[in-house]
Parts: structure tokens; C-alpha cells; sequence
């Protein structure tokens, strides 16, 4: 079995890290923090930067929270191209713009490495339960390679296209994702208001049309008041900025995202960016009086 360096072990990254591990492949950390303690007492090995990692594995991936954060990992000082082997496999889980997602590509090409762009949708309970949503971007061989690995931490894997694409979908999917939030606390809002009980709506309305995992899981969570992130606003604010860039990069108006965008901006000037982002529903009830 291939060795796996696995860095960035955040809400999502963890859990995945740790999948890997149950499935028997050898993984490397970064020493650095609590979870990265939590991994070696799982069985897994540490060492001190990127380019160790990347030095002492097959496959490394990043799950990482921006494009910045990515770009210093892979290039900067003692970053993962300072160590990638010739031959190895470089796969990036974050969510980021796609023309960064082609520039680590371009990168990766330059040392001899295929790279894929692999980012999921499933959030913190599909990452603990390896049922994620992965769209990959990249060449076909690196995706046959990977998917082995994908397999163990997803369920639903789509190779989409060329270097980016996976991002492209990515960006996609958030969009959708946050209008739907939005949808789904506009009309809690407006039936809470009108004294219609919440949990007997979300109960009916899951039988009809209405249906998605969105009204299912985050409906209970606006009705429980559990805003505890699974997916933290601050998060899915910057996912919304990669899909407003693209749609100015291929003039496309995107108006329900940017109305979207503009709430959760609201929502991280009342200082709650930490909180999952379901609380969209605390910001319409403000405006409505509740």
C-alpha cells in the first residue's frame, strides 16, 4: 500500500486523515498540534515540515483552508515541492479558486508529479463516517491511482475533467448549498413568525418536492438552535468569494450568490464566523423582528 502524507487536519481533515489510517495505509502528519497527537497515537508518523512529509511519502494530500494556505504549503519554504519525488501523486482535498487548483498542477508537472484537484462536499459527518462527495479534476491515470484512497474517505467520486474542474464543481455545489441555507431559513423564518410549528412543517415538507438533505439536516439544527459549525460561515463566505470570481472571470451573473455572500458578510460583522452556516436563520429572524 501506497505511504500517505496528509496535511491539514482541521474539522474535515481529521476525520479523513484518520480513515485513511483504519484502512490500513501508513500516514504522516505534520507535527504541530493536538490532532496531529491524535493521529500518531493512531499509528501514525510525524515529521517536522511539508517537504519531510512529502520526502517520506507516495501520495500526499492537503486539506487546507484557502488558496493561500495551499500555495505556501506546496511552494513555500521547506513546502511539499521541496520534497515530492519524481513519480509521486499530489491531491489537493481543499476547496480553493480553480486557477490555483491549475498553477499547483502547472507545478506539480514541472518536478514530474501528477496532481488532482479533489475537493469534497459532506461536511464534518461525512468526513467521521467516509461518506463524502469528492469531484476530481486532473489527468485519468492520477484519478485510477487516487481512487483507491478517494474510496476510503467518500462514497459519491466523480473524476469531472482537466486540472481545476473539480473546483469549478466545487464552487458550484456551495453556491447551491447556500441558497438552499438561505431558502430553507427564509421560509423557517416566515412560518415561525406566522406561529406554524416548525418541526410538523419540516416533517410535511420532507415528503414533498421541497425535499434535500439541506431542509432535512440543517432545518432540525435551525429548530434545535444548534449552531455549533459543522461548516463554519467564515468557511463558506470565502467559498462564495471563488464563485463570485468565476462568474466575473466568465461573465456570468450570479445574483441569488452574491445576495447570499452579502448575508453572511452581515453575519461576520456581528462576529459569528465561527458558527455553522445554518445561522443564515438567525440573521433573517433579526430582520424580521423575531
Amino acid at each position: 500500500m501506497e505511504k500517505i502524507g496528509f496535511i491539514g487536519l482541521g474539522i474535515m481533515g481529521k476525520p479523513m486523515a484518520l480513515q485513511l489510517k483504519k484502512a490500513g495505509y501508513e500516514v504522516s502528519v505534520l507535527d504541530k498540534n493536538k490532532a496531529s497527537k491524535e493521529l500518531v497515537a493512531a499509528g501514525a508518523r510525524s515529521f517536522p515540515t511539508p517537504a519531510a512529509i512529502a520526502q517520506n511519502s507516495d501520495v500526499v494530500i492537503t486539506m487546507l483552508p484557502d488558496s493561500p494556505e495551499v500555495v505556501e504549503v506546496v511552494s513555500g519554504k521547506n513546502g511539499v515541492l521541496a520534497g515530492i519525488r519524481q513519480g509521486a501523486l499530489f491531491i489537493d482535498m481543499s476547496t480553493i479558486a480553480p486557477a490555483t487548483a491549475r498553477n499547483v498542477y502547472a507545478w506539480m508537472q514541472e518536478k514530474g508529479v501528477e496532481a488532482l484537484d479533489a475537493p469534497v462536499s459532506g461536511g464534518q459527518t461525512g468526513a467521521e463516517a467516509g461518506t463524502l462527495s469528492i469531484m476530481a479534476g486532473g489527468a485519468d491515470p492520477a484519478f485510477q491511482r487516487a481512487l483507491p484512497l478517494l474510496q476510503t474517505m467518500g462514497k459519491n467520486i466523480v473524476h469531472i475533467g482537466g486540472p481545476g474542474a473539480g473546483q469549478m464543481t466545487k464552487a458550484c455545489n456551495q453556491m447551491i448549498v447556500g441558497m438552499t441555507i438561505q431558502a430553507v431559513a427564509e421560509a423557517f423564518t416566515l412560518a415561525r413568525k406566522a406561529g406554524v410549528d416548525l418541526e410538523k412543517m419540516r416533517e410535511a415538507l420532507l415528503g414533498g418536492f421541497a425535499q434535500s438533505r439541506i431542509l432535512d439536516l440543517h432545518g432540525q439544527r435551525i429548530i434545535d438552535r444548534n449552531f455549533s459549525p459543522g461548516f463554519k460561515i467564515k468557511l463558506h463566505r470565502k467559498d462564495m468569494n471563488i464563485a463570485l470570481a468565476a462568474g466575473k472571470e466568465f461573465a456570468v451573473p450570479l445574483y441569488g450568490t452574491a445576495q447570499v455572500a452579502a448575508h453572511m458578510d452581515a453575519l461576520l460583522a456581528q462576529g459569528k464566523g465561527e458558527s455553522d452556516h445554518s445561522a443564515i436563520a438567525l440573521l433573517m429572524e433579526q430582520l424580521a423582528g423575531l
